[in-house]
């Protein structure tokens, strides 16, 4: 009887868990849809600059100028210097690689958590999550296939965004006790936003069409509103129940890449993410069971 009133709201995390993962993967079709045609850091200022300009919209009216205030300034820049990099490197990558294939390997990010976990935030590792990185790092492997004759450069560049976003996870930990979750949204997109507006005149490119413009504008609007239904999902639900449905964004990205480039992705890919989603689900399982 006691949980018939919980039961609920966890149904409606795991709803905002996989609408997340259906917006994501439209945000990520369009990135790699503008990237033949506009510069990729026109398209992550796009990316950024939404999500800044539909925080601040969201923010500003209740709690005003005080939303930007900070016990952590410096951990705070450094978030927003990570969700940089990590945008930079991914939407690059798109540029080149399939979207299934860098979303597979995109999925390492919470495993090199795991990894960093033990210097920065002192949570001292455990065997089934040790485990658990290598086979996340063994599927990964099989989708990059380093030295074969499907090896694409790019690949590393979306591992290197995977490490950055690593990083801006461990700081949001270190900033949560002290900053406000508003605050600290606002400032993981402040720092690129300003940045990448001060350098536009040397990338601009005027939109080509009307449809491109639509599209520039969609890329910030589904980002940011993704990034909330993962807020939202995380806030009704324990993460170790919400965080296996993340792995929904696995079919958008599929869907979404089908309907941009008109591949499919290959055996070796789709068995590579099927690799880094079990060991993901593992570690979500029982990291749940322990606490």
């Amino acid at each position: 009887m006691s949980a018939t009133p919980r039961e609920p709201r966890v149904l409606l995390g795991i709803g905002f868990m996989v609408l997340a993962a259906s917006l994501l993967p439209v945000m990520t079709g369009l990135v790699q849809w503008l990237s033949p045609r506009y510069p990729s850091e026109q398209i992550v200022w796009a990316r950024i600059t939404g999500h800044l300009v539909v925080m601040l919209a969201i923010m500003l009216p209740s709690a005003g100028l005080r939303v930007f205030a900070t016990r952590r300034p410096a951990a705070q820049l450094g978030r927003s210097l990570m969700q940089l990099i990590s945008t930079g490197f991914h939407f690059t990558a798109l540029a080149s690689i399939p979207l299934v294939k860098a979303t597979a390997i995109g999925f390492i990010s919470p495993f090199i958590v795991a990894l960093l976990a033990w210097p920065i935030l002192g949570e001292r590792p455990r065997l089934g999550r040790m485990i658990a990185v290598l086979v996340a790092f063994s599927g990964v492997l099989v989708v990059i296939r380093p030295g074969s004759p499907e090896f694409q450069w790019a690949s590393l560049l979306v591992l290197g965004s995977a490490c950055a976003f690593a990083f801006y996870q461990v700081l949001t930990r270190m900033v949560a006790p002290h900053d406000r979750a508003d605050t600290s949204a606002l400032y993981s997109a402040l720092l690129g936003a300003v940045v990448l507006s001060l350098a536009a005149p040397f990338f601009w490119v005027t939109p080509q069409s009307l449809g491109d413009a639509i599209a520039m504008l969609s890329v910030g609007a589904f980002g940011a509103a993704g990034h909330y239904c993962v807020a939202r999902a995380m806030s009704y639900a324990p993460a170790a129940v919400i965080s296996p449905f993340h792995y929904w964004q696995i079919i958008g990205a599929t869907i979404m890449g089908v309907i941009v480039t008109g591949l499919w992705p290959d055996t070796v890919t789709w068995a590579g993410a099927a690799i880094v989603v079990s060991a993901g689900i593992y570690l979500a399982l029982s990291e749940g069971r322990r606490r």
